[in-house]
């Protein structure tokens, strides 16, 4: 069991090269993955959005990526003619306007003037580079992981807790449903022997006591919920049990309704709705797993 929240950071250092990665996971219905990095890994967000989907499923996932690259490379220079040339021009309208000033107009003093020379950017990531990115991500994914396992167990135990309190009040409402009917039969009879003086038709109790248990009968509901809670502790052993679990909560809360609408009893009404509570409880915390 994973929560979907978390943090990991993983970083490569080795002959002038540095790269660092973060992550930061928070809750998301599917899994939504945003990239902020330099401009020559562009080309590569996909690739780390697919590192990433190996090991996540679901959540918003922000990545941070920072490179320094101080490492030895053949440089390679651009000429801005276009500047050179308006150089070159400025210094035939000066001498034409000072003809009696030396002029030492070079290629040298060209290459010195400003954006006449410029250095040629990488613009493309070598595999160096890459290897060290995904040797970076990797650690910071492991990270990652392992916070949102260790989230994830935190989460299990107060979920386990919950369902041992839900397990409780089905069998409170368990050893209450048969007596509900009985209750009514005997306060039916006394009415109606209080109403007719004592004179009782046996079968006409039988028969209305008969209907009301129909009618309030929940043995479908309880032996349905016994089955989702074994059902929510088996499928709690799995990684990814957020969508599993969500639907899950929803049968939960139709069989609580039902009974609520059907017990005809304040006492199972009670527990019932104490149910509720409980399975709330657990939806909220189910929003939180991967």
């Amino acid at each position: 069991m994973y929560s979907m929240t978390g943090f990991g950071k993983g970083g490569f250092r080795a002959d002038g090269l540095e790269v660092g990665v973060e992550l930061k996971s928070v809750n998301n219905r599917y899994l939504d993955v945003s990239v902020k990095c330099p401009h020559i890994l562009s080309p590569y967000e996909e690739l780390i959005r697919g590192e990433i989907r190996k090991s996540i499923s679901r959540g918003h996932v922000d990545v941070f990526i920072g490179i320094t690259d101080k490492r030895e490379k053949k440089r390679s220079f651009f000429v801005d003619f276009s500047a050179a040339q308006a150089y070159a021009d400025a210094a035939a309208a000066l001498r034409e306007r000072f003809p009696a000033a030396a002029d030492d107009l070079t290629l040298t003093f060209l290459l010195r003037m400003p954006d006449v020379l410029k250095p040629e950017e990488a613009n493309e990531a070598d595999g160096e580079l890459i290897e060290a990115l995904l040797e970076a991500l990797k650690e910071a994914l492991a990270a990652l992981k392992q916070m949102r396992q260790k989230e994830g167990e935190r989460l299990g135990q107060d979920l386990s807790s919950r369902m041992d309190t839900i397990a409780r009040l089905r069998e409170q409402i368990s050893l209450r449903a048969p007596l509900v009917a009985q209750e009514y039969r005997k306060k039916l009879t006394e009415r109606v022997t209080e109403f007719l003086g004592g004179k009782v038709d046996e079968s006409r109790i039988l028969t209305e006591a008969a209907v009301f248990a129909d009618k309030c009968n929940i043995d479908e509901e309880l032996t349905r919920l016994a089955s989702h809670i074994a059902e929510f502790r088996k499928i709690s052993q799995e990684d990814a049990v957020g969508r599993k679990l969500d639907f899950l909560v929803q049968e939960f809360n139709r069989e609580c309704n039902t009974i609520c609408s059907k017990s005809n009893d304040a006492a199972i009404t009670k527990y019932a709705l104490e149910m509720k509570n409980e399975i709330e409880k657990v939806r909220e915390q189910i929003q939180n797993l991967e």
